[in-house]
């Protein structure tokens, strides 16, 4: 039986006047150290542009099933699973923490979760952490404990969501609260995904039984364990936390641990104008930047080069999804003539000026060996990523359109580089006699068009690798909710079920490759290279690396240990 724990061995370091005098001694040179680990400091006001800049929140309610959720409340409401950032690259482990929901095993840690064991096959122990208190929130709920009971109303209340996703929680019969700080799971069947689904995946917030009796949809209302409370939310501008005092989790700083947060407050700044956020980056108004496009990067850091900067493949893929539910999208000749007629090698050279990779979607290279070159897949697959308009057109005669045809493509202004994008592809297509009718529209009703199964036949998109299976269960599982291009296959389906109950990893990753190869092949979209995307910050930004998530789209746990040097800000013109 194994047992995995999280479990702090170092009691937490309070901040008396003593003790810091000590440790900026330390830090400053003293005789007896030569490298002393730094001094955290607290207070400030933390600015951050995430990789969602862009887009307001989607909901506060867990029951709506929003894929944002963890990056607009996990910031108070916290799950039974997170990253552990002490295995970070900063901290001279081997995870970077980027990647939007892909956490291997050696890199989880508990978060409300102290414990977990398997007590049989189907059957998995979770021990919560005690002395863990939900904050006081006025006509909604005193301040209390954290108990099981919660984790118990927080899986139902999402499992009996109308908008919930089909399959989801299907290898799940029963959650159990054996007592107060014991959660038990029952499976029906094992699912390889289960730390994700229920422990740090998308839809893994732990809420109290209180919120069963309020409006959800209301920010106000948004009540948890976490670092930070909530406190003002303004649409289109910013969402505003602040520091939670009683918070129970800290920061380990060489032999010492500290009480986190540091800071007094995070500012989500939304910012839909790609200049205003480089304007904003530069000037100092934020002090994270998290998302900036090569194309800007370059003139970024020749502009501020103070900033400090990290490169990384981006964790969601592009492509114009072709819904195969329609003619003449149906017709396989169709898809991969699309495909063929795109020459994908010089939007990677000129377009993105070479930073892109020609295939890296639906499987991503972080995902080691569940990810499979394109240059050891089929010729079929690779003939995809090759220019040949002259087949092209060949394969559009074999299916009867010799004349060509038109198709509407709907596409997100709340995307910088998809708007770019779209005319390349425009003109692509045109010479093989495909003629695009480009509809742009704002993030919510693009997103409502996907959801609500009302979107054109084509439909160019960016979603989220997620991790090696999901990312295939979501996007081509017949009935799957992001599955825009409306593929489905019994026999695909079949697989992705055997795949799930599959135990061994090295199976796994075998099944996961011939699974990628197979849907490639199919041509369900137009695949798309897939760009590099920079991060940058401020040197008085410490205790951070380029660090993203820790969980799904979920950041908070890396901006809660992080510190403003208020001092250097100050050195550096900014107050």
């Amino acid at each position: 039986m194994k047992i995995f724990s999280s479990t702090s061995e170092t009691p937490p370091v309070r901040a008396h006047p003593w003790l810091l005098l000590v440790l900026v001694l330390v830090t400053l040179g003293s005789p007896w150290s030569k490298a002393a680990p730094p001094v955290p400091q607290y207070g400030g006001t933390l600015n951050v542009g995430t990789v969602h800049v862009t887009l307001s929140a989607l909901s506060w309610d867990p029951t709506d099933w929003a894929w944002k959720s963890n990056h607009d409340t996990g910031m108070v409401r916290e799950l039974l699973f997170a990253g552990d950032l002490d295995k970070s690259v900063r901290k001279g482990g081997v995870y970077p923490f980027i990647s939007d929901a892909y956490l291997p095993d050696d890199a989880i840690r508990g978060e409300l979760a102290e414990s977990w064991e398997w007590r049989d096959p189907l059957t998995l122990v979770v021990k919560l952490r005690k002395g863990i208190m939900f904050t006081e929130l006025p006509e909604v709920m005193d301040s209390r404990e954290l108990v099981a009971d919660d984790v118990v109303f927080s899986f139902n209340l999402l499992d009996e969501s109308p908008k919930r996703i089909p399959t989801y929680f299907d290898h799940i019969r029963e959650v159990e609260a054996a007592d107060d700080h014991t959660v038990i799971f029952h499976f029906s069947e094992y699912n390889a995904e289960w730390a994700y689904r229920f422990g740090y995946g998308y839809y893994s917030a732990i809420v109290p039984r209180e919120t069963g009796k309020i409006d959800r949809k209301n920010w106000r209302n948004v009540v948890g364990t976490g670092p930070f409370r909530m406190e003002r939310y303004i649409l289109g501008n910013k969402q505003s936390y602040i520091r939670n005092d009683d918070y129970w989790d800290t920061e380990r700083i060489g032999d010492n641990r500290y009480p986190i947060p540091f800071v007094d407050r995070v500012n989500y700044r939304i910012i839909k104008d790609e200049a205003t956020q480089l304007t904003a980056i530069r000037t100092g108004q934020l002090d994270i930047l998290e998302g900036i496009r090569w194309i800007a990067g370059d003139h970024l850091k020749a502009s501020s080069p103070e900033l400090i900067w990290n490169r990384w493949l981006a964790t969601g893929g592009n492509f114009m999804a072709l819904r195969v539910d329609r003619p003449p999208l149906d017709d396989i000749r169709v898809r991969r003539a699309m495909n063929l007629a795109v020459n994908q090698r010089e939007i990677v050279d000129i377009y993105y000026g070479g930073n892109a990779e020609l295939m890296a979607y639906p499987q991503h290279p972080g995902f080691g060996d569940y990810f499979e070159p394109l240059e050891n897949m089929p010729e079929s697959v690779q003939a995809l990523f090759s220019y040949d308009p002259e087949q092209a057109r060949q394969l559009l005669a074999e299916a009867g359109l010799a004349q060509g045809f038109e198709i509407e493509v709907q596409v997100c202004t709340c995307s910088p580089d998809h708007m770019d994008l779209i005319p390349l592809l425009d003109s692509y297509l045109s010479k093989v006699g495909i003629r695009l009718i480009i509809k742009p529209m704002e993030y919510a009703s693009f997103l409502s068009a996907m959801t609500t199964r009302t979107h054109t036949p084509g439909y160019l998109m960016g979603s989220g690798h997620v991790n090696p299976t999901t990312t295939l269960r979501k996007s081509f599982v017949s009935g799957q909710t992001w599955n825009p291009s409306m593929y489905s296959d019994p026999e695909f389906d079949r697989a992705m079920a055997e795949l799930y109950q599959t135990r061994d990893e090295a199976t796994r990753i075998r099944m996961v490759r011939e699974l990628t190869v197979n849907i490639l092949d199919q041509a369900p979209y137009i695949w798309l290279p897939t760009g590099y995307v920079y991060s940058a910050w401020w040197p008085w930004v410490k205790n951070y690396g380029g660090e993203l998530r820790a969980g799904a789209v979920r950041p908070a746990p890396i901006y809660a240990r992080i510190w403003i040097d208020h001092v250097l800000k100050q050195q550096m013109g900014f107050d």
